[in-house]
């Protein structure tokens, strides 16, 4: 996607803002389940932010309904904006840009954060911005009080999403590897629900191997025996679904196939991470997603990263997980560099993260 350039100084300009680095700017997150709302302002930082779960509506089901997704989005949205205008104590008239997630993501859940956006921002008279989802997670742990610095390598966990990216500036990204099938987060949630756990399924499958017997099962760490970077999970998934015995599942047989399962997926992740660290020599990991709060997999990669010279950094866990707060700093990140988009607006369920233009930033 291309961000289009020009409109963005003048409209700012316009309302009395001089220095564009203090934009007060609303991010407002619907690529799938979560709704969220966050103001990001350039000198003070994040102000506020909230979010709204679709969990319980979705845990009948064991995965996301994308029609009841948009439907939750439409209900849940404004009420969220209003909520965090009033807790920053601001009004319409103190913000200076919108951004909102414009893909990759569930089309219906994406189209409803778009044309709100895209509605706020015509009718304050300000600039809108549609951010990348996945660029939004990679930034988030600049909100944090000691934030990496460019170059650094990033790992991208979640339901949706599973990637190795060299990181060399905002818009300067390198694919290095991907999932060839199931995403991790995706995975997780598969085999939960195939062993009768909750949704979502990582919190599940996380609580049920800490009552597994290490070395009970050995579960294959997908293609970890060749070269490369990418990833696959989906033969994980079937491994676990034959190691899954006929009848009643035993308790501790349940807690054994979680553990396994874990350990292989967890394992697979650190390895790449570790080869990947090796090639690019980086010495910052960046870890983002909602399976980055897995604490194992925390452990693990510190070790690693550790053992290879390098630090690892996490956003907060509430920011682990989709939220406004990260769209609202990537969407202030590209606005205070003269991004902007015009009146009409399209979403993009599929965005390749390489597609993305590079800008100066984020500034000092």
């Amino acid at each position: 996607m291309c961000f289009h350039r020009g409109g963005t100084h003048k409209t700012i300009v316009a309302r009395g803002l001089r220095d564009i680095r203090r934009l007060l700017v609303l991010g407002i997150e619907t690529s799938c389940d979560d709704t969220g709302v966050a103001l990001y302002h350039g000198d003070k930082g994040l102000r506020t932010h909230a979010l709204a779960s679709q969990v319980d509506l979705h845990r009948p089901y064991g995965g996301v309904v994308p029609e009841l997704a948009a439907r939750d989005h439409v209900r849940s949205l404004m009420p969220l904006v209003v909520r965090v205008l009033q807790d920053a104590g601001v009004g319409s008239q103190d913000i200076n840009g919108i951004a909102y997630t414009a893909g990759p993501g569930l089309a219906g859940a994406l189209l409803v954060g778009a044309a709100l956006g895209r509605a706020l921002a015509w009718a304050w008279q300000g600039p809108a911005i549609g951010v990348h989802h996945m660029e939004g997670h990679l930034l988030a742990p600049m909100l944090e009080s000691e934030p990496p610095e460019f170059p650094f390598l990033a790992l991208l966990v979640s339901g949706g999403h599973t990637l190795l990216v060299d990181v060399l500036g905002v818009g300067r990204y390198r694919l290095l590897g991907r999932t060839l099938d199931d995403a991790v987060g995706e995975a997780f949630d598969k085999t939960a629900k195939l062993l009768g756990l909750d949704y979502p399924g990582g919190p599940a499958i996380a609580l049920a191997a800490g009552k597994g017997r290490p070395g009970a099962l050995c579960f294959p760490r997908p293609m970890t025996d060749r070269p490369g970077l990418d990833f696959s999970f989906s033969g994980l998934k079937t491994y676990t679904r034959n190691a899954v015995p006929a009848g009643t599942l035993d308790e501790q047989v349940l807690a054994d196939i979680a553990f396994a399962f874990q350990d292989a997926a967890v394992d697979t992740l650190v390895i790449k991470c570790r080869r990947a660290l090796k090639e690019t020599r980086r010495r910052r990991l960046v870890v983002a997603g909602g399976v980055g709060a897995n604490a194992e997999l925390r452990t693990r990669l510190k070790k690693t990263a550790t053992a290879c010279g390098a630090k690892v950094y996490y956003p907060r866990p509430d920011f682990c997980t989709d939220n406004g707060a990260m769209i609202a700093y990537a969407g202030w990140v590209r606005l205070q560099a003269g991004c902007s988009e015009g009146l009409d607006f399209t979403v993009r369920p599929r965005w390749e993260l390489t597609d993305l233009s590079a800008i100066d930033g984020p500034p000092a």
